[in-house]
């Protein structure tokens, strides 16, 4: 066991250095490991690892068309996807409806 109390700020920080590298190596280690598992259970079952990148391939989704504008400014639309607008929750605190500002 290593005696900390004893050690100078200089070797305690080589210290800290040596273990913050060692951390990162096991956790390399375990990945390489981990992969390699699974690389061998998809072989196993018939799977090529293009198949395992197809699986983890994000997918994009195209940007929505605008459905809905603005009354006063035609500029400002909103594809009724996500927080509304503030000219949105104006335009319904004022009684309009969605409806009302439909493209």
């Amino acid at each position: 066991m290593i005696d900390l109390e004893n050690l100078s700020l200089k070797e305690l920080k080589q210290l800290q250095k040596n273990v913050e590298t060692a951390i990162a190596d096991f956790k390399d280690r375990e990945r390489r490991a981990a992969l390699a598992e699974v690389e061998a259970f998809a072989r196993e079952k018939g799977l090529a690892p293009a198949d395992l990148a197809d699986l983890l391939s994000k997918r994009t989704r195209k940007p929505a068309a605008p459905k809905y504008a603005n009354p006063e400014d035609p500029s400002q639309t909103w594809s009724g996807r996500g927080r509304r607008p503030r000219w949105v929750q104006a335009a319904l605190d004022t009684g309009k409806s969605l409806d009302d500002m439909a493209i």
